[in-house]
This record gives C-alpha cells, structure tokens and sequence, in this order.
C-alpha cells in the first residue's frame, strides 16, 4: 500500500513537474510575443495623404461658400466660441478661424486666430483676430483626403503621454480601472466578484478585466470569452506590468482601444476619435465630449452616437454622474454637460478616402519610389496638388453635363474622365476617373486607352512649322488612297465627306480636316510626326502608319494632358506630378517633387501652333465653347472624334488651366457624340465654373503680324516667312454705286408691282 502511495506520489509529482514546465515555456512564449510586439513597432501607421493647403491673401477669388467647404472639408468645426485649434465662426462675408498647428516640409506652422473678410468675390483682408494687424497671407492647414492602409484597415493619431489631458485620463480610470496606479495587472477582487456572477448564472455575465488585460486582450487575444483566453490575458498582464512602466501601458491603451468605424476604417484611439466624432484635437475636448467617448469604451457600436442617439446619451450621463462623484467635475460642469446635445458628434468627418481617383494616382505614382509596406506602415505624410475646389467642380459637371446629354439625345451608358493641371507648373490640380467620384472602381483617366483621334493633329502641323511651313501656307484637302503591304486599302474621307480642295494650314487645323492633315503628313514625314509627339509627350512606340497621322494611337486621358501641357507651357516640358513632399512619421522632409522643366521646342513654332488652337476655338470645331466662355478668354484646344463616334475629346488650357476630357462608352460601342457635342460642353461647364482665365500667349520678338484673307484675318508669322501685302483695291466713286443700287431697287419695285 506504501509502494502505491509512493509511486501515486511520484506521478502527480512528475505530472506537476510536466505542467509546470509546459506552463512555463508558455509563459515564455507569451513574454516573447510581449517582448517583440511592445520592444518593436507597436502599430502599422498608414501613410496620410493631404489636399494642397488653402493660402488666403487679399484679391484671392474666393466667395463665402467656397471657403466654408474647405474649412469642413479640413476638419473645421463651426463654434459659437472661437477659441481652440481648429474653430471657425461665419458671420456673412466675415470669418472668425483658429488654425492648426501643421508640420509643412518648411517647419512647423502654429496655430494662429485671425479674421478673413470676404468682398466681391474675393479676399478683402486679413487680421490677426482682436488686433488691428493686417496680415499679407495665411495658410489654412490641408484636408486629409485619404490614406494608404495595410491589411488592418486601421486608423490612429497616435499621441505621447503629455498629450493627453488629465480629464480624460482621471475619467477614464474612475470609469474603466479606478486601481490602474496599485495593482500590478489583475484586480483579484474584481476577478472574484465576477467569477462568482459567471457562475451563478452558468454564463460569462460579468467582466473585470483591468486597462492592462484589456490592452492585453486588443494587443494578442480574440473577443472569445472562454476560460483559456481569460488566462492568457491575466498572465499577459502581469507581464506587461512587470516589463513597463504604468503610464507606457496607459499610453498604448489610449492609442489603442477601438471607438468606432468608418467605412472599412476601424477608427482607433482617442486622439482619431476627437477628430472623428468632434473634429477637434484631444486637447480641445469638453467635459460632455470627454464623457461620450469614455462611454463609448463599452461598446462603440452600441453606443454610437449616430445610430443610437438615444442609448449614447445615457450612457454619457452615467459617466458624467461618476465624474461627479469622484470630484472631477463640479455641479455647473455637470449640470452644463448633461444639458449638452450629440449634434457635434454626428457631423462626423465621415469618408477618409474622399477622393478615390486622385488617390489611384497618388499611390501609381509612389509605388515607383516606395516599397508598398513602407507606404501601408510606416506613417508617411503626402501633401499632394490636389485642389478641392477644382475636384468638386469637375466632380460635379461631369455627371451633370452627361446627364443632360443624355436625356436631349437619347443615348445612354455614357463615361467620362477629366484631368486638369495647372497650365504654368504642370501640378494635377484635379482628375476624375469617372462619373461616380466617391466609388472606388475602373479609373479611367488613368487606365482607359483609347483612340485620341484629332487630337494628334498639333503634332502634325507642329512638325510642318519647325519644316518652314507658315500659317497660310496652302495645304491639299483632297482624297487619297493608301495601300499597305497586306492590308485593304485605306480611304480616309473628312468630317462632312467632302473636299476642300487648297486650304491654309491654320484653317486645316482649325476646321480638322482629314484629308488636309493626311496630305501634309506624308509630304513632311509620319516618322518626324512621331518624333515630334514624343517631344511633347506621347510614350511607348508606335508604328509610323499613315492612320497614326489621324490618332490612331490609344492614350489614356492623363497622357494626352501630358502631351497638351508641353503646348500650353509653351513648348517647354515638365513632368506632371500630383505629390508636392513627401515625409516621414516624425516629419522629416524624405522628398520634395520641385519643379523640372526642359524647352523642347522653339517659342515661335509653339506661338505659331497655339495661334492656330485659338482658331480651332473662334472659328473652326470648337466654336460652340463660345456657349460657356466669351470670346475674349481666347482659348487654345483642340476636339478629337474617332471612327464610328466611338470616342468624344476635348483638350484646351485658358490663362491658368490645361483641361483635358473623354467621353465615351466602358463597352466601346459607339457613343454617337463628337468632340464638340459631348467632351466640349464637359470642358465648357467646367472651366466656366472654375472662372477661366483669358490666355495671353507669350509673343517673341521675331514673331510678325500679317493680315491675310483679303484683310478680314491677321496672323502672326516669323520675320521673313510673312506673305506680300494684297493688292490695293482702287478706290470707287461712292456716289455711283448709290446710283447703280438706287437703279436696282427701283427695278425690283416695277417686278414687284
């Protein structure tokens, strides 16, 4: 019976030993997974993407509407008291604005209070608010447009220790963990209250877990409520406990805990949520603000002040009743706090990713540079070109103007794409990839190639200037039949399927006759065409067939406006680009996107070309523009209609802007509209919209003035290239051709009688 025992013993004893060890190296484990996680990179910080910041100077076109958007539009709160970061306050044409201290590549800009008087239109001036001072410019910090996500689908404005205010934190503790500074991660009396609710109701009823468990349990544990993950998550605390100091451990609760959803954003931390539910920085919040998103720490989905008001509301009174009681708050403050309602909370900075095409681009253009975890985890901040006031305009005639199109022709399942630059420096100003701008989907701008039609018509007269051509010199607009090696015989035929016989080169273009450009196209050269397009734009090889003379190459719509910039920047190029900087998570400046620019063509060759693009406008296939835009803005562009209707163009660029538009079906099915009935009223609406400014061309010294056509047209040429002045007409007796048309009407009157 002894040797039993003994060999009893030794088992349980041996067994205990097995346990103790497997229960080690699990506690092991778990240090280590501790270890890594906290000694590492406690979060995947999303790259942000910002809008180009709004400068306010005196004469800056800018109407009270305007400047609202943008201020919501950056997270601007409206108050009756414009005290904090981030408040403004309207009063007609004046605006009260506390802005926010933002990092720029420069440095840091601190927040300032100023008032902005809006007259006319237009800026007035600018005060620092409560002085007399008047200021020449201010910078409202950007909107954050967007963000690069990795697979979490996590946001957070992570903030440090001293960044977060002591209300919150003795509310928080009072509310959630009134022990946090004694216990060393588990709160045993609280386990056993709860323990001994669970099991008098057979169920997981009641919870105790302290802030370090519950950190615990967000950082490495499921929701699961099992007994296993119960102690995993204890031990996990004792460990942290052990491992970290108090406040690092209520740092990265703070941080951490989720408080809603956006979307497919999970929204995390205290610093993201007061901008989130109340468009203000942590430091800002108020008592009633405080209380609500403690409450939250329940149940963000239950509590969500936009779809249960109600069940959020109380739950904010209770936390606001222990706030009370634990002295944190005196009666006023309560009485003022419970009074407060949840309209601030529900005009919710919703929708993170505003912009969706624009981000396309964004993100084409930093996977050249960034590897994509650096972009999806490592906190960039990207400042980009985006303006919204451009975006908004674009985003909103698009739809329109295909809209109505659509119900006067009966033609349906139209598209479009807009890019629109900023015709001195190149910068993407705004870009919509198709007529649902706020659903992410096929960005057609970016990814659509399509026959450009007449659009590659510059090109082809550019080349014949840089040969010696002139605007007047006489071009053959009659047909031709051209036989390629193995193909059928190609018979191009103009617009109106008729000839013109001799034309002047600037009315060829003007008018796009086909046959015109096919002719000058083969007598300078389909080959030194080409050259010429990939001078001012156009990659990737093509063929040197005839019928590239007439746009047979697919480009999509931001390479065309590629292409079009180097004609409104006046035969210079630059590369487009849509990020201005780029830095890191600490600010540091990691790029900057400045300005590049090569001359690729002489100035009067491209004078010449742009002269003939205003004809285009004034006189030839674009002529209906004058619809949207006087006369006087002398637009430069160029329409562009392929076979079958299939495709409608417009490229064009005013005083400050280069726009570029297609329209046309996702199945490649004809469209039945041209150039100028579908992408032109688009451009049209837009730029009319925008206030396009008039287009001054910059004239060379060498550039002459020559009128031409019997004296009704007068056209610029390069000194020497200019045509001999017409014949004087003899003068003619005026009183005889009264006589003679006196003797006419006289005539017809007998016929009549």
């Amino acid at each position: 019976m002894k040797k039993n025992n003994m060999a009893l013993i030794a088992t349980i004893a041996a067994t205990l030993v097995v346990l103790s060890l497997c229960f080690g190296l699990h506690v092991l484990r778990l240090d280590k997974m501790i270890k890594e996680k906290f000694d590492g990179r406690l979060w995947v910080l999303p790259a942000e993407v910002y809008a180009r910041p709004l400068e306010l100077y005196p004469g800056l076109a800018l109407n009270p509407k305007m400047l609202e958007d943008e201020l919501e539009l950056a997270g601007y709160r409206q108050d009756s008291q414009v005290t904090a970061a981030g408040a403004y306050k309207r009063n007609s044409f004046t605006f009260d604005i506390v802005t926010r201290d933002f990092q720029y590549p420069s440095g840091l800009e601190k927040s300032e209070r100023v008032t902005v008087s809006l007259a006319g239109g237009a800026v007035g001036k600018i005060t620092r608010s409560g002085t007399t001072t008047t200021l020449p410019l201010i910078r409202i910090d950007p909107a954050r447009i967007g963000s690069f996500h990795a697979l979490e689908h996590e946001g957070r404005l992570l903030l440090n220790r001293s960044e977060l205010p002591d209300l919150l934190v003795k509310t928080l503790l009072a509310v959630e963990d009134q022990d946090f500074y004694t216990h060393h991660g588990i709160a045993f009396r609280s386990i056993f209250r709860a323990l001994f609710a669970n099991i008098r109701a057979g169920a997981t009823v009641q919870g105790a877990s302290t802030l370090t468990q519950q950190l615990a349990k967000n950082f490495f544990l499921s929701n699961e409520r099992t007994l296993l993950r119960k102690i995993n998550e204890a031990i996990m605390a004792l460990l942290l406990e052990a491992h970290y100091q108090k406040d690092d451990i209520l740092t990265a609760y703070a941080n951490e805990i989720f408080l809603g959803q956006d979307g497919d954003r999970a929204v995390h931390g205290f610093g993201l949520a007061s901008r989130f539910y109340f468009r203000r920085d942590l430091a800002d919040l108020t008592v009633d603000q405080i209380a609500m998103l403690v409450g939250m720490i329940k149940g963000p989905t239950a509590y969500d002040p936009r779809k249960n008001p109600v069940v959020c509301l109380k739950r904010r009174a209770v936390v606001l009743t222990v706030m009370s009681e634990h002295g944190l708050i005196d009666e006023p403050q309560f009485q003022q706090a419970m009074n407060e309602p949840l309209n601030s909370a529900t005009q919710i900075m919703k929708g993170f990713n505003r912009f969706p095409a624009f981000l396309d681009l964004v993100h084409q253009q930093l996977t050249k540079e960034y590897r994509e975890e650096d972009l999806n985890g490592n906190g960039l901040k990207i400042l980009t070109t985006l303006d919204p006031q451009v975006q908004w305009q674009v985003d909103k005639y698009l739809d329109q103007t295909l809209s109505s199109l659509e119900q006067h022709t009966g033609r349906h399942q139209l598209e479009g794409a807009v890019v629109i630059t900023n015709r001195e420096n190149g910068e993407i100003l705004a870009l919509s990839g198709g007529r649902k701008p706020y659903a992410a989907g096929f960005n057609r701008a970016i990814h659509a190639k399509r026959p450009i039609g007449s659009l590659i018509k510059p090109a082809v007269y550019l080349t014949a200037l840089s040969q010696g051509y002139t605007l007047m010199s006489p071009v053959q607009d009659k047909a031709i039949s051209l036989k390629e090696q193995g193909a059928e015989t190609w018979r191009p035929q103009n617009y109106d399927q008729k000839e013109h016989g001799q034309v002047p080169l600037y009315l060829a273009l003007a008018h796009s006759y086909n046959l015109a450009t096919i002719n000058l196209g083969l007598e300078i050269g389909v080959d030194k065409v080409i050259a010429t397009a990939k001078k001012l734009g156009l990659t990737g090889e093509v063929a040197d067939f005839p019928s590239f003379l007439l746009g047979t190459a697919e480009m999509t719509p931001l390479e065309v406006s590629q292409m079009y910039q180097t004609l409104a920047s006046e035969g210079f190029f630059q590369p487009q680009r849509c990020i201005s900087s780029v830095m890191g998570a600490d600010h540091t400046l990691l790029k900057r996107y400045g300005l590049s620019v090569e001359q690729r063509f002489p100035g009067e060759q491209i004078f010449l070309l742009n002269t003939a693009l205003q004809h285009v406008i004034s006189d030839g296939t674009a002529h209906v523009l004058s619809r949207y835009l006087p006369a006087s803005n002398a637009i430069a562009g160029k329409t562009g209609t392929t076979n079958d209707l299939r495709d409608s163009w417009f490229a064009g660029f005013s005083g400050d802007r280069l726009a570029v538009v297609w329209v046309g079906r996702d199945d490649n099915k004809p469209a039945g509209v041209t150039g100028a009935t579908a992408a032109l009223p688009v451009w049209g609406e837009i730029m009319r919209a925008l206030h396009a400014q008039p287009l001054e061309l910059t004239e060379p010294a060498s550039i002459q003035w020559a009128r031409v056509n019997a004296g009704s047209t007068s056209l610029p040429f390069i000194a020497g290239t200019e045509p001999a002045p017409d014949p004087v007409i003899p003068s003619i007796d005026m009183q005889t051709i009264k006589q003679g048309t006196n003797g006419i009407f006289n005539s017809i009157r007998r016929w009549i009688n």
